[in-house]
């Protein structure tokens, strides 16, 4: 249900503990007191009742404004209606999406408005949630204990000021799991469901670097590469083009499938890319804090509102990249929307996500792991935290480089070494990747993702390796690269996990911060700090000395 209401009016819903409703009844009160003993002006009972906003919670609707932002990508955008959106949408189909500037977070507001009290949810930070709420952080309260450095327990109420006079819907519409290759998607075979449905994917091919590939296999090869879900690409290849259960509507769809209209992303392959790009920029930049609107391909902006979940704000995003504001609204909302396609062909995905959320736990603690190199061996901090695979997306990855003669992609002798023990479940094309729980499943538990390793010499398919033991030869293999290297990414039950976040990349004492902008950054051990730089310059170096220490 899509809650309408006015501008400065707060709401709430039913407490269904409690112990909860006790807690915003005492909240209530202690905010009454210090309003009416500070305010000089009236304020009306109603205006005393306080916002209590749960996981799904939020407030507000208002006008489109013009941006004074760029559109996120300057590329030229064609307006394509959904396939399932054969007919006009009603009205009352569409909730209104209104918005209304957001003021900074010191402006002052003649009277104030009740307090929002927020449950948190999982892989919440306290930094991301003064950021997306429009606060600082001194101003959040709670009278529980954590830790303010990490993630926040889910369920912790937050007492925060309403700062934010309007913001867009606050239906969450997508799990977290659904968004990343979680182990919700476990036991999905992609080839038997294109098949089954027998629309023009079950036919389609597509010739790419390692050959001719089905329809289902370009799904399958992005999903693994990006740790996207293939349930969220099918479904958007079907409410956009049509293609898992029909056929293209014309050619622009078929050379299109995404409605993403631009001549460097003709075909299945790249409109994924593409699409997985905006997903991830969406999912870990709300989770992360980077974003706190949509900006449309009409340079619309909308305030997203604050208790939004990362999987919802992926979805949002992407769909603002390709529709106007009021189009953008049925395809979020109503009978006809991307949501409801996604359940009639998979079924409740809230229930699935019940079975695996959340996806990471408040007590996740990393691994012992060692530097991703020999003993004795000198080499290079060449890349601080920057995105796990493409150029968005979570700030991941690591990079070190070898010590050599001359520069760019040459042939290196040097080892990439298992920096923690597991199972190698992927193997080719640049890429190991190690399961470090064995279960033989990279999308369950932590999973250590080494790229740019050279064909001969690189670790097999099925292999066992120890800590310390022999991955490759770094290289450019595998992707874009400037020189030889290795690219090293963490990620748990699917999720890339933030080098230099709330639980740092951590090798063999040396602990991973972020800088201000992708590649920067440094390791930092016992008070030395190394710098990143692609320079692999003297200040750069880093040695694993030969008692590990």
């Amino acid at each position: 249900m899509v809650h309408r209401l006015r501008p400065m009016i707060a709401w709430y819903r039913k407490t269904k503990y409690p112990g909860k409703r006790a807690g915003i009844i005492l909240v209530t009160l202690a905010w009454l007191f210090s309003t009416i003993a500070c305010s000089q002006g009236y304020v009306s009972t109603f205006d005393l009742t306080a916002t209590a906003l749960f996981s799904g919670g939020g407030a507000g609707s208002g006008e489109v404004l013009p941006s004074l932002e760029a559109p996120v990508d300057s590329a030229p955008v064609a307006t394509v209606e959904p396939a399932v959106m054969a007919t006009t949408l009603a009205a009352q189909d569409m909730p209104p999406t209104l918005l209304i500037e957001t003021p900074e977070p010191t402006s002052p507001l003649t009277t104030p408005l009740p307090p929002i009290l927020y449950y948190t949810q999982a892989g919440d930070t306290l930094p991301a949630v003064a950021i997306r709420f429009g606060v600082n952080q001194e101003e959040i309260t709670s009278n529980e204990v954590f830790d303010v450095t990490g993630f926040i327990p889910a369920g912790k109420l937050l007492i925060i000021p309403n700062r934010l006079e309007t913001t867009g819907p606050p239906d969450a519409i997508m799990p977290d799991s659904e968004i990343v290759y979680s182990p919700s998607a476990l036991g999905f075979d992609i080839e038997a469901f294109v098949q089954e449905a027998g629309g023009y994917l079950a036919g389609y091919r597509e010739y790419l670097a390692d050959g001719w590939n089905s329809g289902a296999r370009v799904i399958q090869k992005v999903a693994i590469e990006n740790s996207i879900n293939p349930r969220i690409l099918l479904a958007l290849v079907e409410f956009q083009a049509g293609w898992v259960y029909g056929q293209p509507a014309n050619l622009a769809v078929t050379d299109y499938p995404l409605g993403f209209i631009n001549k460097d992303k003709k075909g299945l392959y790249k409109q994924l890319s593409w699409a997985v790009q905006q997903f991830s920029i969406g999912y870990y930049g709300w989770r992360e804090g980077l974003f706190t609107s949509l900006t449309f391909n009409n340079d619309t902006q909308m305030r997203l509102a604050p208790t939004l979940n990362a999987g919802t704000a992926a979805v949002e995003f992407l769909f603002s990249r390709l529709y106007h504001p009021d189009v953008w609204n049925g395809v979020i909302f109503g009978d006809k929307s991307f949501g409801a396609l996604y359940e009639r062909m998979y079924g409740n995905p809230w229930l699935r996500a019940q079975t695996v959320e959340p996806l990471l736990p408040v007590n996740l603690t990393q691994p012992e792991l060692q530097l991703p190199f020999l003993p004795a061996r000198v080499w290079s901090f060449t890349g601080g935290p920057h995105a796990a695979w493409g150029p968005d997306g979570a700030w991941a990855a690591l990079d070190f480089a070898p010590a050599a003669a001359e520069s760019g992609c040459v042939k290196s002798d040097d080892w990439v070494a298992a920096v923690g023990t597991g199972l190698v479940v992927r193997s080719g094309n640049g890429v190991v990747v190690v399961d470090l729980d064995g279960d033989g499943y990279e999308q369950t538990g932590w999973a250590i993702l080494y790229l740019h390793i050279r064909s001969d010499g690189r670790v097999p398919l099925g292999a066992w390796v120890e800590q310390g033991s022999l991955i490759g030869h770094p290289s450019c293999e595998g992707g874009v690269a400037t020189g030889t290297h290795v690219h090293i990414v963490r990620k748990y039950n699917g999720e890339w996990v933030a080098a230099g976040g709330p639980l740092p990349f951590i090798l063999d004492g040396w602990t991973a911060k972020a800088g201000e902008r992708p590649y920067e950054g440094s390791l930092n051990k016992e008070g030395e700090v190394v710098e990143a730089c692609t320079c692999g310059s003297f200040e750069t170096r880093i040695l694993r000395p030969k008692d590990g220490n």
